[in-house]
């Protein structure tokens, strides 16, 4: 009875013939490259479409908001099959339509902070001669680290629980964490609660690590913009 709890979490680990910590691994690859790229991708899109006044940008911004309404169960049987005939079934291929999918909510974040951020700053640098990256990654980018981690924490969250999405996409040779432990239902309404509550502790700690790390960021964050407004 005392390794009673250890056994739950071999048990959960080892289920099938799937390796865990190919699981692991795969979730973390994911995770990781999908929050990266997200952050990138739509914090340079952002900036350009506040920094440039043309029809078109206001017509994507707007696109980009408009994606957030539409329900993913609409478009999950037409991603599923776009995404196999595209070759889209593996962990690098599933970023570009969680690119695709966390863009809405990420650029409409980073243009309502580069929205606050004084213009003259950048026309500044212009004139000591510094390009659009140059400018972006020397100015702009330091200006909205406390959304940057606001975005970050909601992408983490979003990626690393999700299960539809990977299950839908990802080939079968292929595993996120919420994968292995939907796994550990049996048929006939069968299933090994403890160790599905185990993996469940195992899959929470690297996302209450995260947000410990990265709160005190948040609330310098909040705490600037109280005392700069």
């Amino acid at each position: 009875e005392t390794f009673s709890g250890l056994d739950s979490y071999i048990t959960g680990m080892f289920y099938g013939n799937f390796p865990f910590w190919r699981t692991i691994l795969c979730s973390f690859f994911i995770t990781i490259c999908g929050v990266v790229l997200i952050l990138l991708c739509t914090s340079m899109c952002a900036w350009y479409l506040n920094r440039s006044n043309s029809i078109v940008c206001k017509i994507i911004y707007y696109f980009c908001i408009f994606s957030m309404v539409v329900p993913f169960q609409m478009v999950m049987f037409t991603l599923s099959k776009t995404a196999d005939n595209l070759h889209l079934t593996t962990p690098w291929g599933i970023l570009i339509i969680y690119l695709g999918f966390g863009a809405g909510l990420a650029v409409f974040m980073f243009s309502g902070f580069v929205k606050s951020i004084p213009i003259e700053i950048e026309e500044a640098a212009d004139v000591d001669g510094a390009g659009p990256l140059k400018t972006f990654f020397g100015i702009v980018l330091p200006i909205m680290k406390p959304t940057f981690i606001s975005v970050a924490i909601l992408e983490t969250m979003w990626i690393w629980n999700d299960y539809l999405l990977p299950y839908l996409i990802l080939d079968k040779s292929y595993r996120t964490i919420p994968i292995h432990i939907q796994y550990l239902n049996g048929s006939y309404g069968h299933s090994d609660t403890s160790a599905i509550m185990a993996l469940i502790v195992l899959s929470i700690i690297p996302i209450v690590i995260f947000y410990f790390a990265c709160q005190k960021y948040i609330i310098e964050g909040v705490v600037a913009g109280a005392v700069k407004g």
